[in-house]
Formats: structure tokens, sequence, C-alpha cells
């Protein structure tokens, strides 16, 4: 069974289906995008979540090409940077993403930040309402929106997002805002799955690894699939790329879930959304 194979999907809201499992672009640098993300498409990632604020979207779009893929057998995300917000603004962004990406339409197109200093996230979020409806994204949604971001944009337009991808890992579990996603059955996005590395030297994490013949990372990637998350963990290594994806050969028990449920101490690494602009 190839890896690509074996990730399962999730059905979104709207109806379309997210594989759960896909490869991250932060901070890979634009020149090395295209041979990184190549050769995480040959792992067997078929879902890449990319951003205009990354600068590599080119890069995701060459990667396709050189894998061999046709653009059906992808799933692609993108981001609406702070820089883009309001209603025409966003309209325009979208398609200069797609002229980066080189595709005609994305599957998922996300608000990166409310940046509630500028208080337009709600026309910003019409604006991605019509762009579903023009074919150019299959699903919309948004990123970083705390729980009075998502309910105003929920009462003002009627349109609830497919996702909210946010900062969530072991010691930042986010367990209120994910128990609103499902009040809403928004699919919570995990950011920063592992912490950026900072859970992998955990204690409770290593005893567990130790226990399923599986490495730190993988337990946590486990841990965030066992919760319905959708991950995508980002590495620049080949031998860790191919590591992530090697994940759907065991499954943690109720009382492992509940040990790295336990380290949750409420500790952001990255910006605070309420204040972010």
């Amino acid at each position: 069974m190839t890896p690509s194979s074996q990730v399962p999907a999730v059905t979104l809201r709207d109806g379309e289906q997210i594989p759960q499992l896909g490869f991250g672009v932060f901070q890979i640098p634009p020149e090395d995008t295209a041979d990184i993300t190549t050769r995480a498409l040959l792992a067997g990632y078929r879902h890449v979540d990319t951003a205009k604020a990354y600068n590599n979207e080119a890069g995701v779009g060459q990667a396709i090409h050189a894998a061999n893929l046709q653009r059906e057998d992808v799933y692609i995300t993108t981001k609406l940077w702070n820089s883009d917000h309001g209603y025409d603004s966003a309209k325009r962004a979208l398609r200069t993403s797609l002229d980066q990406l080189e595709v005609e339409h994305v599957d998922l197109y996300l608000i990166h930040w409310p940046t509630p200093a500028k208080d337009n996230y709600v026309e910003t979020w019409k604006a991605l309402i019509e762009l579903q409806q023009e074919g150019l994204t299959r699903s919309i949604g948004v990123s970083n929106f705390q729980q009075a971001h998502l309910e105003r944009i929920i009462a003002e337009t009627g349109v609830a997002p497919a996702v909210n991808q946010i900062e969530l890992h072991p010691y930042f579990a986010q367990t209120g805002l994910r128990r609103e996603h499902a009040d809403h059955n928004i699919v919570t996005e995990a950011w920063s799955p592992l912490a950026q590395g900072a859970v992998l030297d955990d204690p409770a994490i290593v005893e567990i690894a130790q226990a399923v013949g599986k490495t730190p990372g993988q337990v946590v990637i486990r841990w965030h699939l066992q919760h319905g998350n959708v991950v995508f963990p980002k590495s620049v290594t080949q031998s860790r790329i191919e590591e992530n994806i090697d994940v759907f050969d065991f499954t943690l028990t109720d009382d492992q879930m509940a040990a790295i449920d336990a380290l949750d101490r409420g500790e952001r690494i990255g910006p605070d959304p309420d204040t972010f602009n």
C-alpha cells in the first residue's frame, strides 16, 4: 500500500474532502521549495499547505509538474496575507496566488490572520464566499481565528468556514476552541503540530514512543490524527519527510492519548491572534 493511499480523508462541511495529513512548506526558502516539495510528493504526500506570506507558492506549482502528477491528484491550500484584507484586495490576491501556483483553482483558501485592528475580516470573508462561488477555490476557511472572530463572520454572513487552521500541539491543545469548531462543524487544522520540536524531548512522549516502537514525532502526529485534526508537519530532511507520513501502522491507546492530553500548558509559541496585525 502506498503512503498516499493510507492517508484518511476528512469530509468538510461543504462536502469536499481533505487529506488528513499533508506537507507544510512554511519557512522553506523559495529557491528550495520546488525540490523539497517534489520529494515530499514522491514520498506519498498529496496535500500541500502554502501561503502568499511564505513566498514559495511558485515552487509548489513547479513541484506538481516535476512529480508528474495531475492537478486533481494534489490538494493545495494557500492563504490570503494581512496586507490583502478587504473585499477587492482579497479577490485580487487569490488570482495572484493562482498565477504563482500555475493552477486554475485551489482546493482551500484561507484568511491567514484576522488582524482585528484593521476590522475588515468580515468584508474579506464575503470576498472568499464569492471566490468559492466562482470556482476559484473549492473550499474556504480561516486561520488563527479566535471564537469571537468565528462567531462574528458566521453571524454576519451566514457562512461558517470549512476549517480553522490554528497553532495546536501537546503544549497548546486549544481544547475550548476545538470544542467551538465541533459545534459549528468546522474542521481543526494544526500548524506547528510538533511545537517546532519542543515536545519531542518530553519524557511522557519519549516513553510512549519507546512503547510503540515509533519516534516521538510519529507519536505526536498520531495524537493529532486520532483527535481528528488535519496536520501537516514540515521538514526539509528526506528521512524525516518519509518518517512523518509513516504513521498509519499503529494506534495510541486511550491511556496514551490521555497522557499526551495532560501535557497541555496553554503555551503559545507563535503570535496571539487577538493582537497580531
